[in-house]
């Protein structure tokens, strides 16, 4: 059999190269702002918006807890672990962002799927001259999950210590730290030993919780006074209403609704 031609083979090879995708660039985390971790490489992230901290009504308690905290890692200070949890739509994963947006802090998201990875991650970020938030949103704790048992871990340093430049901010719904299985007793008290475990890890625990109308109407107030929107309360309540619940997240769509109806008139 003849062999392919040298320069035929080597035209080959180039046209195959500049058909596959480059290969994804690693991010310098010693700039930026924002940044992605796969579990593999720090990407960039970009058109990150974080919205004013006056914007957040009703979580006064918790927004102090975490300026200051995250403020003390801003200046290379002892800072805690945070843990957010409480009511879906009460603004923990947007107020995460906000505070490390106005403490001038690097926030680098990783997925639940990549605890295991974490330490290689560290290893990257250590030798920065610069503090990080690292941030894990909306973590679901079954009694099960091994991700409890593996965050543990991460939270305790194991063999590899924990750069002190790096913070987590984990958020996740209350249910998911507290509910156990229906198995057996034992099954259950150790679950529940597990996910009690792992909170104690955290310095700083915040909770959110549903609002009451008083609080929900104060939310819708400062979204649409910002906005230059009138403000009815009946229909805030009946919106409210339809949607199921009072939350920040509903007071936050109510204002998208009124910008809508605005525009289409």
């Amino acid at each position: 059999m003849n062999s392919m031609n040298p320069e035929l083979a080597e035209r080959i090879a180039a046209a195959l190269e500049r058909l596959a995708p480059p290969a994804p660039t690693e991010a310098d985390a010693a700039n930026g702002r924002h940044f992605r971790w796969d579990g593999r490489r720090l990407a960039p992230v970009a058109g990150t918006t974080a919205l004013p901290l006056e914007r957040f009504v009703g979580v006064e308690s918790q927004k102090a807890a975490l300026m200051l905290n995250v403020g003390a890692l801003a200046q290379g200070a002892a800072a805690h672990d945070m843990l957010l949890w409480g009511a879906r739509g009460m603004g923990k994963s947007a107020l995460v962002r906000s505070v490390a947006a106005a403490r001038a802090v690097a926030l680098v998201q990783a997925a639940g799927d990549q605890l295991g990875t974490l330490p290689d991650l560290f290893e990257r970020l250590q030798p920065i001259a610069r503090p990080f938030l690292l941030f894990v949103d909306d973590l679901a704790f079954a009694a099960t999950d091994p991700a409890v048992r593996l965050l543990r871990s991460v939270l305790d340093g194991g063999i590899a210590e924990r750069p002190a430049n790096v913070r987590l901010a984990v958020t996740s719904n209350h249910r998911h730290l507290v509910e156990r299985e229906a198995t057996d007793a034992r099954h259950a008290r150790d679950s529940a030993d597990d996910q009690l475990a792992l909170v104690d890890r955290f310095g700083l625990v915040l909770g959110f919780h549903a609002p009451d109308q008083e609080s929900y109407l104060a939310m819708v107030r400062s979204h649409l006074d910002a906005e230059g929107l009138d403000f009815v309360a009946e229909e805030a309540i009946a919106f409210a209403l339809a949607r199921g619940g009072r939350s920040g997240r509903t007071a936050w769509h109510f204002r998208t609704e009124l910008l809508a109806r605005k525009a289409g008139n």
